[in-house]
């Protein structure tokens, strides 16, 4: 691959154009290379030098590479997925009842809770499952990480809440005053307008809010990163249903979602500083003598075959592979030596943002079939002593009225899971106890079921599939890392993902909180680190 900022040593028989055919998505494409004519890794190993590299495209990892690029430095970006570009009328994104190689990270079939499991082809595709001891985390992939396919809700938490769960020593004033609004601003965060809401495709919502206020909680619209025009646009015909249907779980086929690939990481590049480069999937990291960060990484192919090996070394490494993705790597260059004095802390402090998602069938009421997302409406009661909870009416794209959707519950959990190092998988390993989140549970269940109504079934998901889409935690401030993400004792290494948050962030879903201190991070690391 020719970057623009490196300086290989070997160059690679296929080039950039033709390997980038290969790495197009559109409906159900495959790469334009046929197995027998990829190149299998030579020996050697190509070797790159950048001035700062960051690894990983989500919310942290985006934020970090645009504040790069304008400081003027030449950065690049690594990412293992691929870009989907969208946009009006596309089939860029897959469909949650039409199941196909796309939906998952190089996987045998579909690893998301209620997707026929019908096999696939293993693909580079939007998600991956990481298996765990007592809890699996669901991790995006591509170009824009999660961002590619959560709904677009973007909650900031109240001060309090975010000092009990997030930080005590980081200056929550100057975070909503500045960083939170930066992001407001890049996301160009908007509510649901009236008109959509009062429309026949959201009556699931519009019932949600109506049983929330009438039990006493206190409904909300979220904020969300949607421009509304499009969904208008599919009521009218004019655009092919998506939103206007809840088909958003793998992504918004119609574009309109302004996730981190087209606002923050847009921006890096367009400053001519930064490189995004997909398909280069980071194995592991290494300290040299010198304090040279060695960044270990395979270029591979959308099967997952692995066509090049890199040996990628930078004075400036930024960690944003998300919590799993980021702690993983710490944890196995600690324990294999790589970087033997990483701090105690490594590996610890990990969460799951309290989230709980459950099953609504409520034979009273229909809400109806193909409900109109993404998931744009809420509920927050802050009266428990126990810590505030938010509940999230999440509608379905179900062909059928079953009179069932579901509602996802948020709130404050202690970063008690820690991550093993295990030398059989060469990975590093979750540990998590049932009992770390059971009294929040109950607590989410209580307000759900009054919401739903005594006639209405509720059914706890996770208790029978355990997983999270908001890991936090694994290299929490304090133990392993300073307010802006330095890692102690280490020089130039940088966390600047959700690794670093212990937990939870105050009964919200954690997009927006991790934008806000990769914002905040990068303002003090480039102007003490970078002067």
């Amino acid at each position: 691959m020719n970057v623009e900022h490196g300086s290989p040593s070997r160059a690679h028989p296929v080039s950039r154009r033709s390997f980038l055919r290969g790495a197009v998505v559109g409906g159900t494409a495959v790469a334009a290379l046929s197995l027998s004519q990829i190149p299998r890794a030579r020996a050697e190993v190509t070797e790159e030098r950048h001035r700062a590299v960051v690894v990983g495209t989500g919310f942290g990892g985006a934020v970090t590479a645009m504040h790069l690029g304008r400081a003027g430095v030449q950065t690049l970006v690594l990412e293992r997925g691929i870009r989907w570009p969208t946009g009006p009328n596309s089939e860029t994104f897959p469909h949650m009842l039409q199941p196909d190689r796309r939906m998952s990270w190089l996987a045998p079939a579909p690893v998301m809770p209620g997707v026929p499991p019908l096999p696939t082809e293993p693909f580079t595709g939007l998600i991956e499952r990481i298996p765990g001891n007592g809890m699996d985390v669901m991790c995006g992939a591509g170009v824009g990480g999660s961002s590619l396919t959560y709904h677009g809700v973007t909650l900031q938490p109240e001060g309090r809440y975010f000092a009990a769960s997030v930080s005590e020593s980081i200056d929550y004033d100057l975070l909503d005053a500045d960083h939170y609004r930066r992001v407001e601003r890049m996301l160009r965060i908007s509510t649901i307008p009236d008109d959509l809401l009062g429309h026949e495709r959201y009556r699931s919502s519009r019932q949600f809010v109506e049983r929330a206020a009438a039990e006493g909680y206190e409904p909300v619209r979220s904020p969300m990163c949607i421009d509304w025009d499009v969904p208008r646009r599919e009521l009218t015909g004019e655009l092919k249903p998506s939103y206007t249907t809840g088909d958003v779980i793998f992504g918004a086929n119609n574009g309109g979602k302004f996730s981190v690939d087209v606002t923050y990481l847009a921006e890096a590049e367009r400053t001519g500083h930064v490189t995004v480069a997909p398909l280069h999937r980071v194995n592991d990291i290494e300290r040299a003598p010198d304090g040279t960060w060695i960044v270990h990484v395979d270029r591979i192919h959308t099967d997952g075959t692995v066509l090049e090996r890199k040996r990628i070394l930078t004075p400036s490494l930024f960690l944003g592979a998300g919590s799993a993705g980021t702690t993983r790597l710490l944890v196995k260059a600690r324990a294999r030596g790589l970087v033997p004095d990483l701090p105690e802390g490594v590996g610890t402090g990990w969460g799951n943002n309290g989230d709980r998602v459950f099953a609504v069938t409520t034979p009273l009421l229909s809400p109806g079939d193909h409900q109109g997302g993404p998931a744009c409406v809420g509920a927050r009661d802050h009266s428990d002593t126990a810590g505030p909870v938010m509940i999230i009416s999440g509608p379905v794209p179900f062909p059928l009225d079953l009179g069932t959707t579901t509602m996802i519950g948020l709130g404050l959990v202690e970063g008690r899971g820690t991550w093993h190092y295990d030398a059989v998988r060469d990975d590093a390993v979750l540990n998590w106890d049932q009992t770390y989140d059971r009294e929040l549970t109950r607590a989410i269940e209580e307000r759900i079921r009054r919401i739903a109504g005594p006639a209405a079934v509720v059914i706890d998901i996770n208790a029978v599939d355990v997983n999270t889409f908001h890991p936090l935690g694994g290299a929490p401030f304090g133990s392993v890392c300073d307010d802006a993400g330095r890692v102690h004792g280490q020089r130039g290494l940088y966390v600047v993902d959700g690794a670093k948050v212990p937990g939870s962030t105050g009964a919200c879903n954690p997009s927006m909180t991790i934008a806000a201190l990769a914002e905040y991070g990068a303002d003090d690391i480039l102007r003490r680190d970078f002067a």
